[in-house]
């Protein structure tokens, strides 16, 4: 199956929906988004890794900013840092890796993502790399073994190996990201350890909003909830 360039995703929005399914739709579907001190920073991250150039050190060069697609994940999205290593020939046979425009040689690309903190216990982070590799593939006809992410905390690189079932797992979670999408439907809140850390704790209130319960009935209820001070308010003044 193939997507149509209209009906792509973000591909950002596999690493929400890895982590937890009902904030990637309070995002993706109802529009909400609440920053704390770790979103801004890691957005900030972002913005300097996304500013678009190419950088050449000797038989490496450095692309930031790379826009990428798959139609088969049906996902398009910016990567942070997309290395090309300069390939070599061995014993005689036809080097490896994929030509890039005017530039002689061939190339083998290697993602890197960035993210602010630590790595975590979950495989999100790893699924976003992952598909970003499978994007390049899909794009440059090339296939690649190895991407890394880079966390601010420990400052270094973690290696991350492109093995089947982490293919596998960024399939599922595309096809299920395409099947809530089109369904509209935000997944009930359920209280897990995560939670506390999460940006959308306050509007996605897990431990009483109860099954069923949308961002959007609680801001509804919010605003008629303000609404009825002001009608009291105004009903004791006269």
């Amino acid at each position: 199956m193939a997507y149509a360039e209209d009906d792509l995703l973000p591909l950002s929005a596999l690493q929400h929906l890895a982590f937890c399914e009902r904030q990637c739709a309070l995002i993706y579907l109802e529009d909400a988004w609440v920053e704390n001190r770790l979103t801004m920073e890691g957005r900030q991250l972002h913005e300097r890794t996304h500013a678009a150039d190419v950088e050449v050190r000797g038989d490496l060069r450095i692309v930031r900013g790379l826009r990428l697609q798959s139609l088969r994940l049906g996902v398009s999205g910016q990567a942070d840092v997309v290395e090309f290593h300069r390939c070599t020939a061995a014993n005689g046979a036809e080097p490896a890796g994929v030509e890039l425009p005017e530039v002689d040689g061939r190339w083998q690309p290697y993602p890197v993502e960035y993210k602010r903190g630590r790595p975590k216990a979950d495989p999100c982070d790893e699924v976003q790399l992952c598909a970003q590799a499978m994007c390049l593939e899909e794009m440059l006809g090339a296939a690649l073994a190895e991407g890394a992410l880079y966390y601010g905390q420990p400052h270094r690189r973690h290696k991350v190996q492109f093995l089947d079932y982490l293919r596998e797992a960024t399939d599922r979670l595309a096809f299920r990201l395409h099947e809530m999408v089109a369904s509209g439907v935000t997944p009930p809140a359920a209280y897990e350890k995560k939670c506390k850390s999460c940006s959308m704790l306050d509007v996605c209130l897990p431990e009483s909003a109860g099954a069923g319960r949308s961002v959007q009935r609680y801001f509804t209820k919010a605003l008629t909830d303000a609404l009825g001070e002001v009608s009291d308010t105004d009903e004791t003044d006269a």
